[in-house]
Order: structure tokens, then C-alpha cells, then sequence
């Protein structure tokens, strides 16, 4: 089984795969943006965006079932994925191999994911106003609040801004005596 932690950019889903998987040690916490990284150092990426890398969306698929046919264990997985199309290719390749996924969305306003994407860049020692990784994920920020009503069915949307042990406790709800 594996439990996808989605939204915006500075959504906080890293924050609340960390605190699943601090409930629940057992759980694998799987970063699919590694792979991304991995395959930068190797190959061009001409968008900008690892996502768009078929390459990409392939190996995240393969190593999740690697991961859960090796170690029989959850997987929680913090990832943005927005993109109708690749959430479909992604989505498909693991339904189509009899994989659970409890998909979750955190739905935070654009202008606080703002705030929190000008706060992180700030505690990562950034200079002011020239924040590239920043600026990246804020330019997109629109287009993933946007896509929090065109997700899957079976999407549960969450209120980002809830404290994090709140959110958690939906998640385990939700999921159960599985995770």
C-alpha cells in the first residue's frame, strides 16, 4: 500500500509524511524527487521540470513496486504530482499493478504557500528577491492550487493549514489498521 501525500510547493507534505512515518516507523518513506535528481545529473532535462521525463514517471513507479514486492512494508510518499496526464500514467501503472493508493491532497491558499515558500527560502540562507528554487515552485504555485479539484476520485482533500498532528491523525483514519 502505499500513501501519496500531494499538493502545492510549500503545501506541507513533506512535513506530514515525516510525522506518518514518525508514527509508524515501519512505514518506507520513499522521496520520488531523487529519482528526479539522479536522472538530472545524468541527462538533459530541456523543461526545467524532471516530471516531464517519461524516464522519470517510469522509474518512480518501478522503484515504489520494487520497494513494496521487497520489503512488504507502506510506503508514504510526499510528492507533487499535478500534471492530469502524468497523475493518470502514474496513477494507472500502479492501480494496473494491484497497488493500493491512498492518495491524499493538501489544500493550502495560494498566498500562504507564498509566505511559506518566501520563509523556506529565507531559512535556507537565500539571498532576497534571487530565490531560484524558490521562484520555481512559486511560479506554480496557481496551477497546483488549481489542480486540488481535478484530482482522482477516491482524492482525499485535506486543509493544509490544520496543524500537522491533526492531519496525521485523518491520514491513520482513513487508512486504517493498513498503515
Amino acid at each position: 500500500m502505499i500513501v501519496w501525500v500531494n499538493g502545492s510547493f510549500g503545501a506541507g507534505k513533506t512535513t506530514l509524511a515525516a510525522e506518518l512515518h514518525n508514527r509508524r516507523p515501519d512505514a518506507l518513506l520513499y522521496d520520488p524527487e531523487r529519482v528526479g535528481m539522479v536522472l538530472w545529473e545524468i541527462v538533459d532535462v530541456p523543461t526545467g521540470d524532471f516530471q516531464d521525463l517519461r524516464l522519470w514517471r517510469r522509474q518512480l513507479v518501478s522503484l515504489a513496486l520494487g520497494l513494496l514486492e521487497e520489503y512488504e512494508r507502506p510506503i508514504l510518499v510526499p510528492m507533487t504530482l499535478v500534471d492530469p496526464l502524468y497523475v493518470s500514467e502514474v496513477f494507472g501503472a500502479l492501480a494496473a499493478a494491484d497497488v493500493t493508493v491512498h492518495h491524499f491532497f493538501l489544500k493550502v491558499p495560494a498566498d500562504v504557500l507564498e509566505r511559506r515558500l518566501d520563509a523556506r527560502a529565507v531559512a535556507m540562507g537565500a539571498p532576497e528577491g534571487d530565490v531560484d528554487g524558490s521562484r520555481w515552485a512559486k511560479d506554480r504555485v496557481a496551477r497546483c492550487v488549481a489542480a486540488a479539484d481535478n484530482m482522482p476520485d477516491g482524492t482525499i482533500l485535506l486543509d493544509g493549514e490544520r496543524p500537522t498532528a491533526e492531519l496525521a491523525d485523518d491520514v491513520l483514519k482513513h487508512v486504517g489498521v493498513l498503515l
